[in-house]
Order: C-alpha cells, then sequence, then structure tokens
C-alpha cells in the first residue's frame, strides 16, 4: 500500500476536481457546483488537507482516486496508474508483477483502433460497404452523423480483418483476446467475429474504442451482434454513445435511454443529444449508476412492444433504488425511437417526451395490467410489490412521497401503505438524519484519521460487537484488511455498502474532528459493546418469553444464567 500513499502524497484533490469544476477557495476548503449533479448553488466541497471531497446536495463524496474513477470511468489500478503517470510517481511494484498484463490493454486498445479504420476505409472504400452506406443513408443518416459516430462496415468475408492483421504481424491470440475472431473447428483455424454487418464502435467515456457491435443488412441472425466481453468491455458496464452525449446530458439534467445503436443513432441524427443505448432490454446497476453520474432523471424509452414495456418495467425500480427520477415514454403503435423519429420527426417526438410517464404509475400500471384487483387476495399481493420497491428509494422525503402517490393509484390509505413497512422494519420510522449512531460514527473518524491506533482499537474488541450496527459492513470490511494486513480506503467501500450509508461516510469525513486517541477509540467501543449487549439481552428476553411459555424448564434456566451474566457485563461498563 506504500506506492498508493505516494501517489495520494503528490497528487492534488483540488487540481484534479479543477479539471471537472471551477472551484473557489472558501476558508481552508475549496468550494463549486458539483460535477455530478446538476445544481445552481454551489455544494460540491473539498479538502485541501485531507484529500477528500463530498457533494452536501447529492451526496456524492470519496478521495482522489474515486474522483478520477467516476469521472473517467476507470478502474482504481488505472486511475492509480492515470494520477501515477501524471505527477511522475514511478510503479516499479507494478512493473515487476507482470509488465505483460499491464502492456496488454494498450495492445487491445491499439488494436481497436486499427479495426476501426479497417471498418471504415471498408465503408467508403468497397464496392460492398458502399452499398452498406447507401442503405444507411436511406435510413436517414446523414454523412456528417456517419463520421461523427465513427461507423464502419465489415466485408462479408469469413477472413478479412484477420488478413488484415496478419499482414501487420498481429498474433492471433490478441485478436481472440479482442474478440475480433473466433475459432474454427480445425485446430489452429480462425475466423472473423463480424461478417456483412454495418459496424457501431463502443467507446468508453474518455472515447476509447473498447469493443465492436454489428448490424446485418440482409436477413441473418442474429440481427445485432455485439463483442464478447473482454479486458476493455463488459456487457452491462457501459451506455453505448455517453462519451458523445455526456455533455448534453449533464446541461440537460435528464438521460433518455434507449435499447441500441439505431434508435440512439436515429435521435442524436434528430438532434436529441442527451441520449444513451443499454445494448439491450438489460438494464443494469452498472449502467443506472454510470447514468446517474451525469443528470439526476432518466426517461426510459424502449420499444413499444411487450418486451420492450417489460424492460422498462425492470428498469424502474432499479432506477428508484438509486435515488433518481425515472420516468417512461411508450410511443405509440408498439413503435421504436427509430421508426418514430423517421415516421413522425424530432417536434412530435419532443411533445410526447414531456408527456412521459412517472416511474411508480408505470410499475404500478405494469403489475396491475391483467390483475383482478377486485380479489382482496390478488390486490394484497400487487400492494405489497409495490411497498417493496418504494421502501428501497434511498431518500426518506422521496420514499414518503412515493407512498402518497402509491395510495393515490392503488386506492389503498397511506397508513396501511406505511404500516406494511413499519412491520417489516420496525425501526424504519425512526430519524434518519443520522444512520450512525455517535459511538460508531467517532470510531470510524478515529480509524480513518489514524491507522496505527487499529492495533489498539481491535486488539480490545471481538468482531461480534459490531452485529446489528447500521455501520457494521463497514467494521467488518476495515477489520477483515486490518486482519490481513491490508491498508483501507474509503474508495474500497463504495462497491461494498449501501449509498445511503456511503453518504453519511462521506459526511462523517467532512465534519470537524479533534485529534484521534487510544482513550477515545476505547470510549467509542464501549458504547458499541454496550448497544450490543442491550441488543443481545432483549434476544435473551424475548426466548425466555417463549420458553416460559412452552414450559421449557431446562431451556428457562440456561437463559436465566445468560441474562444474568450480560446483565453483569453491562453494568460493568
Amino acid at each position: 500500500m506504500e506506492i498508493i500513499d505516494q501517489v495520494r502524497q503528490a497528487s492534488s484533490i483540488v487540481e484534479i476536481a479543477s479539471q471537472y469544476t471551477s472551484l473557489k477557495k472558501r476558508g481552508r476548503k475549496w468550494v463549486g457546483l458539483c460535477p455530478f449533479h446538476t445544481e445552481k448553488t454551489p455544494s460540491f466541497t473539498v479538502d485541501e488537507d485531507k484529500q477528500l471531497y463530498h457533494c452536501f446536495g447529492c451526496g456524492v463524496g470519496g478521495d482522489i482516486f474515486s474522483l478520477v474513477m467516476e469521472k473517467e470511468n476507470l478502474s482504481f489500478p488505472e486511475s492509480l496508474r492515470h494520477l501515477a503517470e501524471k505527477y511522475h510517481v514511478p510503479l516499479p511494484q507494478l512493473q515487476k508483477i507482470n509488465p505483460e498484463i499491464l502492456k496488454l490493454e494498450e495492445k487491445l486498445f491499439k488494436i481497436n483502433e486499427l479495426a476501426l479504420g479497417f471498418f471504415k476505409k471498408n465503408l467508403f472504400n468497397t464496392k460492398e460497404g458502399l452499398g452498406s452506406l447507401a442503405y444507411i443513408k436511406k435510413r436517414g443518416l446523414t454523412e456528417d452523423t456517419i463520421q461523427t459516430l465513427k461507423l464502419g462496415y465489415a466485408l462479408n468475408s469469413w477472413s478479412a480483418l484477420l488478413d488484415f492483421f496478419q499482414g501487420k504481424g498481429v498474433p492471433v491470440s490478441l485478436l481472440e483476446k479482442a474478440g475480433l475472431v473466433l475459432p474454427g473447428q480445425k485446430r489452429g483455424e480462425f475466423y472473423d467475429r463480424f461478417r456483412g454487418r454495418i459496424i457501431f464502435p463502443i467507446f468508453s467515456l474518455t472515447g476509447k474504442v473498447v469493443a465492436f457491435g454489428g448490424r446485418t443488412t440482409t436477413d441473418a441472425e442474429p440481427k445485432y451482434l455485439n463483442s464478447p466481453d473482454t479486458p476493455l468491455y463488459s456487457k452491462g458496464k457501459l451506455l453505448y454513445g455517453l462519451n458523445f452525449t455526456k455533455d448534453a446530458i449533464r446541461e440537460q439534467g435528464a438521460v433518455i435511454l434507449v435499447e441500441g445503436y439505431t434508435d440512439f443513432s436515429s435521435l442524436f441524427q434528430a438532434g436529441i443529444r442527451n441520449v444513451a443505448a443499454s445494448l439491450g432490454t438489460a438494464l443494469t446497476p452498472y449502467q443506472v449508476g454510470q447514468a446517474m453520474r451525469f443528470a439526476p432523471r432518466i426517461v426510459i424509452n424502449y420499444d413499444g412492444d411487450s418486451a420492450g414495456r417489460a424492460a422498462a418495467g425492470r428498469a424502474v425500480p432499479l432506477c428508484m433504488e438509486k435515488g433518481l427520477n425515472i420516468q417512461v415514454l411508450t410511443l405509440p403503435e408498439d413503435m421504436d425511437p427509430d421508426a418514430f423519429i423517421r415516421t413522425h420527426g424530432r417536434d412530435k417526438y419532443a411533445a410526447l417526451q414531456k408527456k412521459a410517464t412517472p416511474g411508480l404509475k408505470f410499475l404500478i400500471d405494469s403489475l396491475t395490467r391483467g390483475a383482478r384487483m377486485d380479489i382482496p387476495e390478488e390486490k394484497g399481493r400487487i400492494v405489497r410489490a409495490v411497498v417493496k420497491e418504494v421502501e428501497k428509494v434511498p431518500d426518506a422525503i422521496a420514499r414518503s412521497e412515493y407512498l402518497k402517490q402509491a395510495s393515490h393509484y392503488l386506492g389503498v390509505t397511506e397508513e396501511i401503505l406505511r404500516g406494511i413497512i413499519e412491520h417489516k422494519h420496525p425501526d424504519a420510522a425512526k430519524d434518519e438524519t443520522g444512520i450512525f449512531c455517535p459511538a460508531e460514527k467517532r470510531l470510524f473518524q478515529i480509524l480513518m484519521a489514524d491507522r496505527a491506533l487499529a492495533n489498539y482499537i481491535f486488539e480490545e474488541s471481538e468482531e461480534e460487537i459490531f452485529r446489528g450496527l447500521r455501520g457494521e459492513s463497514v467494521f467488518t470490511y476495515i477489520l477483515d484488511c486490518f486482519k490481513h494486513s491490508r491498508d483501507w480506503s474509503y474508495h474500497e467501500l463504495k462497491d461494498r455498502i449501501a449509498p445511503a450509508l456511503l453518504a453519511q461516510l462521506s459526511q462523517a469525513l467532512f465534519e470537524k474532528s479533534g485529534a484521534a486517541s487510544v482513550e477515545e477509540a476505547q470510549e467509542c467501543l464501549k458504547s458499541i459493546r454496550k448497544i450490543y449487549l442491550q441488543n443481545r439481552l432483549k434476544d435473551i428476553q424475548q426466548q425466555i418469553a417463549r420458553s416460559e411459555k412452552r414450559g421449557e424448564k431446562e431451556e428457562l434456566l440456561a437463559l436465566l444464567y445468560q441474562k444474568q451474566d450480560i446483565t453483569k457485563q453491562i453494568l460493568s461498563l
């Protein structure tokens, strides 16, 4: 972990954050408009001393590595290397591990760039390609759009691309890793993956070619064919076209999500630039996370057929759970966005977009379609299904508003809906302004401020005392790092805990606090241990009541001894 600290110390979070927003000094901190959501009043704060950032508007926060990871769509190793190169910190340990692994991505990026050039040349300079170019233009795309999106064409040949690369001395093993060729039936035989298809290159947020999609111009199956998972590309982790439209999305505060390349291309061609494609109907949490970096609102505009509606229905809860304002735009006559734009034009599309259905209403309509709401048991099942999705909404105020709306749509009193949640989660009605209890919040601050104190903290504690705490997952992670002599960091927590908890962690790190000490840490542990013992005492009391009711004398006696022992422990604290 020494190299991570070296890079962190050499880097300037103010300089990096200034690439994404304009910062002004305010006291000891820097403040600006948040680069992760649209706002008019600056709430994005950077602490140069702690090398941390936090937005008091949308709740995002972290360190310099997570900032680069989020804004540049990089993995942690990639962000480490990016910052190391920028601030001239050598990475000898990484080079020592395996230079070939480190160079593989660079080789694949180069191969993809060459493949893109090959496909583009085919489209404009071959007879076969010119036929496909005419087909593309006939569907309404101008040459300017074709050039902007860098469309190409894969010749209807088993080895055109393979021959191209072999002529350049590129090993076929690398072409296979890039997903451009497939092994044949004979050993050592390979053939082109994309044949007779219009090529849509798929780019990372930084504009690098990571994969390709191909659309057939004939009746060949499948109609759409994508690159497989490679070291550069994982299906479901990228939104197509976001590299072209992220600025427009950020500016308009909303992203229109369509299914595929042709839908995207048609909207883009029509001047609707706040659009991205999920490359299929199964929207993933990764894609939702990527979209919410640029806008707080998503408009799902999948195909108008039953499959598209079902996919939109699955997408709504996913977006609600992430705290996004979600709407669904369903086009008439089961049309897809491409067909609608080409038939009716941009203005009619924009008019329909303004009438997009709120996500919760679309979800309820989907669940109630074909259901017998006059049958109490059927209605009860649907009501509980709706409540199950609403209770995942992270913001308490938004959740409360959704319950009001659900009450209106379903014809069920708001009290009943709230009662369902409170019955499942007795603590749900408690104040959520502070997820942590004071002791666990302060202990977290101490562990992040002075890692050397962990020896004293975990020497005095057992893992079980953290069970049941709101921050249980946080302390479990830190304790695991401690046991395995690894450093712990905020950016690693991002994939392990819920967004609401992550926002509270970020805010806790920004709070002013005194110097950490062993004595204070031990006092925090004492309070946490007391909470743990009190919770155990409640559980045992419930077991005692059950044993008394059942007449289990031996079990009852053992429980009474346990109760006495735990009571003594609480009194001794």
